[in-house]
This record gives structure tokens, C-alpha cells and sequence, in this order.
């Protein structure tokens, strides 16, 4: 799985090309996993430094890792903790993709992101919308708490805290079926290689019982947004 988020090569490539186009000098992304749209950024933006801050020690050994095969680990630190601990002051761009709950709503992470954006700078924001509402049972089953609002809500949170929307986009159904099949995958190659194991059934169990909740429950539901945000100067 390229990225930890329904999101395709060619958005990714649109992505980066549009923040480098804003010739950062510094980029954070917070929630970086194995930072690879951060990565790509560098790539594309090749005066920028970054780094990348995570709390999952395996993410970011990959992400080093990566780093290393591009030769890049002179411009890119990959962080173990809270972003709002390592950052060493407002960046020219910040990504923010799929870790809205390290602040708990999305309306609050939108308010403790902006001080991280240097103004004029940019917050690439990714994270769920609903597409169309959701019922109580798929509330329930994806953990009892509905932060999430529609795409025209994030766009109202957006603005209330200080931001100006730039770029408005929405994963397609090709994309979440990319990802759901790249999470599930590591689990149905392992059946497949090993259906008379003890375990086999176990891991059977959590697979189908994902994939049901997606295939059954929330797709074409939840949605996933990808915002570029401008910082007035």
C-alpha cells in the first residue's frame, strides 16, 4: 500500500506538484506514517526541508527507509511524537492526512493547525466527510462518535479557523477501492498461502468482518476531502 489514505498516484502527483508550485521552504506532516506525499513534496520542491512526525516507530522506520533509497534523509527527519512538541516553528506548508483525531474533532485540528502554518503558507488537510448521512448503525460501528460533517461543513471549519479554501477535492470510488483492497491484502495473501494454519481462521474473521463493514456499511457513505488551504498573509 502506497499511501495510508484513498489516495491515487495521479492525486498525489496534482498534490505535490501544486504545493512545490508555492516554493516551500520548510514542510511538517503531522501524522506522517511513512511519509510518502511528503517524500514526493521534496522531490518536487527541491530548496525544502522536512519532517515528518509520527507516533508509530514502524511508520517511520519505513519512511526512513524510503528516504534513504531516494536520497533525500539529508533534507527529511522523521520524528517519533506530537507534532505540536517537535515543531520548530510555522512551516511554508503542513500536511495534515488522516489525523484529524491526534486533536479530536476536525473543526478543532483545523483551529491547532493554523498557528503551524507560516502565513502565506499552505495546509494540505485530508480526512473523512460524509458523502451522504449516515445511519445510527454505521455511526455505531465506526466507533459511536460522528465528528465527521459533509464536504460543505470541513469547508465552513476551514474558513472559521482563519484559512481560505484554494483547492476543493473528493476521493473517488476507484480510489477508496484501491485503498480497501491495499489494507485487506497483506491479510488475503496470507489466507491464500496458508489456509490450514491454526491461526487461519482468526485471521479470516477479521478480514471479512472489515471488509463487510466496508462493502455493507460505509462505502459510497464516507468520503475522504482533500483541501489545500491558504494562510492569509
Amino acid at each position: 500500500m502506497t499511501y495510508n489514505s484513498p489516495l491515487s498516484d495521479g492525486r498525489a502527483a496534482d498534490l505535490a506538484a501544486a504545493l512545490a508550485a508555492t516554493d516551500p521552504q520548510t514542510v511538517l506532516d503531522i501524522g506522517c506514517g511513512w511519509g510518502e506525499l511528503l517524500l514526493q513534496l521534496l522531490a518536487a520542491a527541491p530548496a525544502a526541508t522536512g519532517i515528518g512526525v509520527d507516533t508509530d516507530p514502524r511508520t517511520l522506520a519505513r519512511g526512513r527507509a524510503n528516504a534513504d533509497d531516494r536520497e533525500l534523509t539529508s533534507r527529511v527527519a522523521f520524528l517519533e511524537g506530537q507534532a505540536a512538541e517537535l515543531a520548530s516553528g510555522p512551516a511554508d506548508v503542513v500536511l495534515c492526512i488522516g489525523s484529524s483525531q491526534a486533536f479530536g474533532s476536525n473543526a478543532d485540528a483545523l483551529r491547532a493547525l493554523y498557528p503551524l502554518v507560516r502565513p502565506g503558507g499552505r495546509l494540505l488537510f485530508g480526512d473523512g466527510i460524509w458523502e451522504r448521512p449516515p445511519s445510527a448503525e454505521l455511526i455505531e460501528a465506526l466507533g459511536g462518535k460522528d465528528g465527521t460533517t459533509d464536504l460543505a461543513g470541513l469547508i465552513d471549519h476551514a474558513i472559521s479557523a482563519g484559512f481560505r479554501p484554494l483547492a476543493i477535492g473528493s476521493a473517488t470510488r476507484a480510489e477508496w477501492e484501491q485503498f480497501e483492497s491495499g489494507y485487506l491484502a497483506d491479510w488475503e495473501e496470507w489466507l491464500v498461502r496458508n489456509d490450514g494454519h491454526p491461526e487461519a481462521a482468526a485471521v479470516r474473521g477479521t478480514a471479512d468482518a472489515h471488509r463487510d463493514r466496508w462493502l455493507r456499511g460505509y462505502r459510497d457513505v464516507l468520503g475522504f476531502s482533500y483541501l489545500i488551504l491558504g494562510r492569509p498573509a
